[in-house]
């Protein structure tokens, strides 16, 4: 019977020993510095440094349009005429917001929209051309979303508009273990990283300023309590069982002599 007893603590304490616990597997467990919320989030996505913009300009006299345009190119960065194997050069907003534009030299961008660069750049090339269309469009808006889910992984939208449910459904939903009241949205606001909570099983979640995602936002999905007490248990389970027949069986031969 003790022998017993002896056995059962034992392995209790070695089942105790191996849960993971909290500070073992949450991202970001610490609060944010004072200022470190999202206050707000703009209707429309605005463009910052490191985007990268397509901007295509067109009119009715395609030679006046010309100039605002630059080259097309193939993969190798030689000009190619051929449709298949090209590409748009692209536009980088460096770390001050401005991009140099052909003709119209430095513009400043960042902190505009898509409308508002637009309408700008219609404006300034209107005195060169007639009537200017412009295509604006931003090609690497990436989201993140991290933790306990399916697939966890860096997404990029193609149509610049996304929801946080769009984005947890790109990485195939929240696992069984996903923490749905404490989802964390990461997002940078003037060069500062800010935080927010989502409780994903309240519908008021739908109708938050957050709801709408911005470029390099980033959603990170903490685990549920049982996720943190199995962890470390069910990847050593194989351990455990042999440890603890090893052990029985010493201390029976023990016990017989």
């Amino acid at each position: 019977m003790k022998t017993h007893i002896f056995i059962s603590l034992i392995l209790a304490t070695m089942i105790i020993s191996s849960c993971g616990s909290r500070k073992d597997l949450v991202y970001f467990q610490d609060e944010p510095l004072s200022g470190g919320y999202i206050d707000a989030t703009p209707e429309q996505l605005i463009y910052k440094p490191d985007d990268i913009l397509t901007i295509n300009v067109s009119a009715a006299d395609p030679i006046t349009a010309k100039p605002f345009n630059l080259s097309i190119v193939s993969d190798n960065d030689d000009l190619v005429r051929t449709s298949g194997t090209t590409r748009m050069q692209t536009y980088l907003i460096d770390f001050n917001g401005n991009i140099e534009f052909p003709v119209l030299g430095t513009l400043h961008i960042a902190g505009m929209t898509r409308i508002e660069l637009t309408n700008m750049l219609k404006e300034q090339i209107s005195a060169y051309a007639k009537d200017p269309i412009v295509n604006v469009r931003l090609v690497n808006f990436t989201v993140t979303v991290i933790g306990e889910v399916s697939d966890p992984g860096t997404f990029t939208i193609q149509d610049e508009r996304i929801t946080l449910l769009e984005a947890i459904g790109l990485a195939n939903d929240l696992t069984i273990y996903g923490q749905r009241k404490n989802v964390m949205l990461i997002r940078e606001v003037d060069g500062k990283k800010r935080f927010a909570k989502l409780d994903l099983t309240s519908v008021n979640s739908v109708s938050s300023p957050l709801y709408y995602l911005q470029q390099n936002d980033v959603i990170v999905v903490e685990p549920n309590s049982s996720r943190i007490r199995s962890s470390t248990y069910n990847q050593n389970n194989s351990v455990l069982i042999s440890a603890i027949g090893t052990l029985t069986t010493i201390i029976a031969v023990f016990l017989i002599k």
